[in-house]
């Protein structure tokens, strides 16, 4: 049973739940904590809870038969996990990875007490499709751009995306690759055609932005 109470404050979905199914979220839920880089869940495996994020970041990314890695999306305090989700729905295995890209701090609902919850409480359900088709829909964009959206846009996108406070990105070539889904030559590329230009500059494991306004220029090209 979860003595703090106060995480359901941070899902606005489960703000309309009735006092009984609240109590019965409360009595069966439990917290969960994760340090940075642990799997959270893995293909093949069963999905036996429902991840709801309190704190930190998940980042569920997929390994395609020839080895190249995608990151799908990120799930956010306040979110949760619409792979899990469809898996809790469908009855399906994993098919992606999730990994706590950060420490992680996580309600975990049960699938009996999720099964009971969907069929019993319609407040519990709109929140549950809810995010589940935002989250659809983001994952329509992610394959759009991976179709039709050139690379060098995409890139500007994640380098904008990714930048910290002093326009810094400290991840590989590689790491970059996966976010995109592509080769890690593709991105060492065009990173090498950004910098020539002046708008970035390279070392090891570190790219600076140096003319911040030129990429979003691109990042914004039709």
């Amino acid at each position: 049973m979860l003595k703090d109470l106060t995480w359901r404050y941070k899902f606005p979905g489960l703000a309309g739940l009735s006092p009984t199914v609240s109590d019965l979220l409360d009595k069966r839920a439990v917290s969960a904590v994760l340090k940075q880089g642990a799997v959270v869940f893995g293909p093949g495996k069963p999905a036996e809870n429902l991840l709801l994020l309190v704190s930190g970041t998940v980042r569920v990314q997929q390994l395609s038969e020839a080895g190249r890695e995608i990151v799908l999306y990120r799930v956010h305090a306040g979110e949760s996990c619409v792979l899990t989700t469809a898996c809790l729905l469908a009855f399906e295995d994993y098919s992606a990875e999730g990994v706590a890209e950060t420490n992680v701090e996580a309600i975990l609902i049960p699938r009996d007490t999720f099964d009971e919850l969907m069929a019993v409480s319609k407040e519990f359900r709109a929140f549950v499709f809810e995010a589940y088709s935002k989250r659809i829909t983001d994952l329509f964009m992610v394959i759009e751009e991976i179709a039709f959206k050139r690379m060098d846009i995409r890139i500007a996108e994640k380098l904008l995306e990714l930048q910290d406070a002093q326009n810094a990105l400290h991840l590989t070539h590689q790491q970059m690759a996966v976010e995109l889904g592509t080769a890690r030559e593709v991105i060492s590329r065009q990173l090498k055609e950004f910098e020539r230009r002046g708008w970035l500059t390279l070392s090891r494991g570190v790219i600076e932005l140096r003319d911040v306004p030129a990429i979003e220029r691109l990042a914004q090209a039709p």
